[in-house]
C-alpha cells in the first residue's frame, strides 16, 4: 500500500479534501490524515452540517469525516496536529508524497519560510528536504504579493503549487465535477491511480481540432 500524508487546513474547500481522501482509499493507499483545528471547523461548516447540527468537538468532526470516506478499517490513521512523534515528521519514514488540501495562506507561508510548528507544516518540510513529492492545493483569491512570493519560494524548494482553479473542457454539470477535476490533477502528481477526470483528447475530454484540410482532398 502506498503511504500518503493528507493535511487539511483552514481554507475553504473541504470538499477537495473529502474527495481526495475517498480517492486515496479507493486506490488502496494507506493515508496519514492530519486536520488543523481551523480545518475541522471548515469541514464541520461545509460538509457535515448539511441541514443538521454538526459535531462541535474537532475530534468528532474528523472521525465523522473519515467515516464518510468509506475507508476500510486501518486504511486511515488520524494524526494529532501537535504530534511531532508521528512517522511523517521524519525523513526516515520513507513516505513518498504529501498533499495539503486545501492549503491556507498561513500554512504556505510557514512552509515557505521553514517555520513549521505543527505536523502538517513539519511533514511538508520533510517532503522538501528529502526531495519527495509535495502538492499544495491553495484556495485563496485574489492573491496578494505575499501569497505570490510564498508560492514562488515553495516552488523553488520543490513543491508543486496547485491553485484550486478547475478546467471546464470536460463539460462539468455540477460542483462535484469541478472538485473531481482538481483532485484528479493532484493525484496525478502523487502517483495515485484514479478515474476522476476526463483527459484532454480522450475519455470525453476536449477532442483534437478538426483537420483544416478536411474537404480539400
Amino acid at each position: 500500500m502506498k503511504r500518503i500524508f493528507l493535511g487539511v487546513t483552514g481554507a475553504s474547500g473541504a470538499a477537495y479534501a473529502a474527495t481526495a481522501l475517498r480517492a486515496m482509499t479507493d486506490a488502496d493507499c494507506e493515508v496519514g490524515l492530519c486536520v488543523s483545528r481551523s480545518g475541522a471547523h471548515v469541514i464541520s461548516h461545509e460538509i457535515l452540517r448539511a441541514g443538521r447540527q454538526a459535531p462541535a468537538d474537532p475530534d468528532a468532526v474528523v472521525r465523522e469525516f473519515v467515516t464518510r470516506s468509506g475507508a476500510a478499517a486501518g486504511q486511515v490513521t488520524v494524526l494529532g496536529l501537535d504530534d511531532l512523534t508521528a512517522p511523517f515528521a521524519s525523513g526516515s519514514s520513507l513516505a513518498p508524497a504529501a498533499l495539503i488540501c486545501p492549503c491556507s495562506g498561513s500554512t504556505m507561508a510557514a512552509i515557505a519560510h521553514g517555520t513549521g510548528r505543527n505536523l502538517i507544516q513539519r511533514c511538508a518540510d520533510v517532503m522538501l528536504k528529502e526531495r519527495r513529492t509535495l502538492v499544495l492545493m491553495t484556495r485563496e483569491t485574489p492573491l496578494s504579493l505575499i501569497h505570490i512570493e510564498n508560492m514562488a519560494a515553495v516552488t523553488r524548494a520543490g513543491a508543486i503549487v496547485m491553485p484550486a482553479s478547475p478546467g471546464f473542457y470536460h463539460h462539468p454539470t455540477d460542483v462535484s465535477d469541478l472538485v473531481d477535476f482538481m483532485v484528479g490533477k493532484a493525484l496525478d502528481h502523487l502517483g495515485v491511480p484514479h478515474g476522476l477526470l476526463a483527459r484532454w483528447g480522450e475519455d470525453g475530454g476536449m477532442p483534437p481540432p478538426e483537420d483544416p484540410t478536411k474537404g480539400m482532398r
